[in-house]
């Protein structure tokens, strides 16, 4: 009985995704000026958060998931989440009225130095848009606010922060904080291990990364903080997704096994003609074990996108700070791995850009 009245908790939070909601149902039981009373007597004593994150990401998503859990579970039960899914693009990504919230938390994604935010968590080493940004850190940092450019990925930062300093219990989501750090610190065995995709985590992240549907991270959000990752890829809302994105997978290692250059240690490839941007970043070391880089551009209707890797099973050579490289043309990550957006109309440069930066790590 309670686990069904969990599940109906969840679900009902489920539907709260973009925006604030409060009661509306009541206004078709009661007659309108009650209902709205009632609803203002509701805000006055719910809790909003706003939680941005980054979205179409593993990571991102199960950050938001774990944060979201954390806050309800140690702050406030009845808080009322809004979730707003962020994507690196070539302009500012703070639009003026997003930190709606009492509270505002960004996991996984650039610092704002907007003093509505009271909660913020990143791993990137590109994580402030400007130097002005990151002195304001450095000199103020906020009580709630944590960046470590160490971890290899923002779920085990969450993690590690929530229970070592809020006493909270992790360990129902140890699953989930597991497959954070594998998928996102690319700490699998083997290649093999990582195109293939038999694991649930595995083909949750490809619907994360790849489902043709505006939002849907944030769908999941509620239902992962509590569901174990083969419960989440049976739910009709990501199962709907799963085959179709498999047989694209499948598909896209043969278009990439075509369009690959692996010349001096560099791979280079361009699918921005294709829909491919949500492409397994390992098949490229699958089809060429050798290399120790890959460099590639994609495209959506948001953004031109190049891409830079290191081969996380051949990293003997492996000298150069991608997200150093990244950040002179205004984009970022990790030393390992990062990209840069730029405009959708900005794709002959994006295509220049990628060109120039695979010469460069060709040369000797």
């Amino acid at each position: 009985m309670q686990g069904g009245f969990l599940f109906l908790v969840h679900l009902i939070d489920a539907f709260r995704l973009t925006s604030f909601s409060g009661p509306a149902n009541l206004k078709g039981f009661v007659s309108a000026p009650k209902a709205e009373k009632i609803e203002r007597r509701h805000r006055l004593h719910m809790t909003r958060v706003r939680l941005c994150f980054h979205d179409r990401c593993f990571d991102g998503t199960a950050s938001a998931a774990l944060f979201y859990r954390f806050y309800k579970e140690k702050f406030d039960s009845a808080a009322e989440f809004g979730f707003t899914g962020m994507t690196h693009r070539a302009s500012q990504p703070w639009t003026p009225g997003l930190f709606d919230g009492d509270e505002n938390a960004i996991v996984d994604f650039k610092y704002s130095n907007s003093p509505k935010v009271t909660w913020w968590f990143d791993h990137h080493q590109s994580a402030f848009l400007t130097p002005a940004d990151a002195e304001q850190f450095r000199n103020h940092p906020g009580p709630h606010m944590f960046y470590e450019p160490d971890y290899k990925s923002c779920t085990k930062l969450i993690a590690t922060v929530a229970k070592e300093r809020f006493g909270f219990d992790t360990k129902p989501l140890e699953e989930l904080i597991h497959w954070g750090d594998i998928i996102d610190g690319a700490q699998y065995p083997t290649p093999e291990s990582a195109v293939e995709l038999t694991e649930p985590a595995t083909q949750l992240g490809l619907v994360i990364e790849a489902a043709p549907e505006d939002g849907l991270p944030a769908r999941i959000i509620p239902e992962l903080a509590y569901r174990p990752l083969a419960e989440m890829v049976k739910l009709p809302l990501v199962a709907k997704h799963l085959e179709p994105l498999l047989e694209r997978h499948r598909k896209s290692i043969e278009i990439l096994r075509q369009r690959a250059e692996a010349i001096d240690g560099v791979i280079f490839f361009d699918v921005s003609d294709l829909d491919l941007e949500g492409y397994n970043k390992f098949i490229p070391y699958l089809l060429h074990p050798e290399c120790v880089y890959s460099v590639s551009v994609s495209s959506s209707t948001v953004r031109a996108k190049v891409s830079l890797g290191t081969n996380p099973w051949n990293q003997a050579t492996a000298d150069k700070n991608l997200a150093s490289l990244a950040e002179k043309f205004g984009g970022g990550g990790h030393p390992r791995v990062s990209a840069i957006s730029f405009d959708p109309a900005d794709l002959p440069r994006a295509r220049q850009v990628a060109r120039d930066l695979a010469a460069q790590l060709r040369a000797k």
